[in-house]
């Protein structure tokens, strides 16, 4: 297959994902007969400062416990398999070796990155970060 070709597989791949997008928003302005109202927010900025009501709020979130993991790869096995391990064992993963891990924060993807040993002991450098708005579209 040529570059050419997969370059049109890919305009044609979008071009369909904006059709089934424009799609989905001619669906949601079809319920003229319900009550909808435009929700009114107020803007920000970062030059607005932060209050201590607003300060003492965040103070609480972000004392909130999560747990982050790393990823390196999985596999299924049946139950028989499962129960034959044994010191020694070697099970196979879906990744390649090489292959970035996956950090999960709460079990949700948040970010890739590579193991780094720092002082006896292991740790993940980031090396792509998921973006909010990503994050947002999968917990949809």
């Amino acid at each position: 297959m040529s570059e050419q070709d997969d370059m049109d597989d890919w305009a044609a791949a979008m071009a369909e994902q904006e059709e089934a997008e424009q799609g989905a928003d001619d669906v949601d302005m079809g319920a003229s007969d319900l009550d909808v109202q435009k929700a009114e927010l107020d803007e920000l900025s970062e030059d607005q400062p932060i209050t201590q009501e607003e300060k003492r709020k965040l103070d609480t979130i972000l004392d909130i416990p999560v747990t982050i993991s790393m990823e390196v790869g999985r596999s299924q096995i049946s139950i028989r398999n499962l129960l034959q391990l044994n010191q020694g064992s070697v099970v196979e993963l879906d990744r390649v070796a090489g292959e970035p891990l996956d950090v999960l924060v709460n079990g949700t993807l948040i970010a890739h990155g590579e193991v780094v040993v720092v002082n006896d002991k292991f740790g993940i450098r980031l090396t792509d970060v998921i973006s909010q708005i990503e994050r947002i579209k999968k917990l949809r």
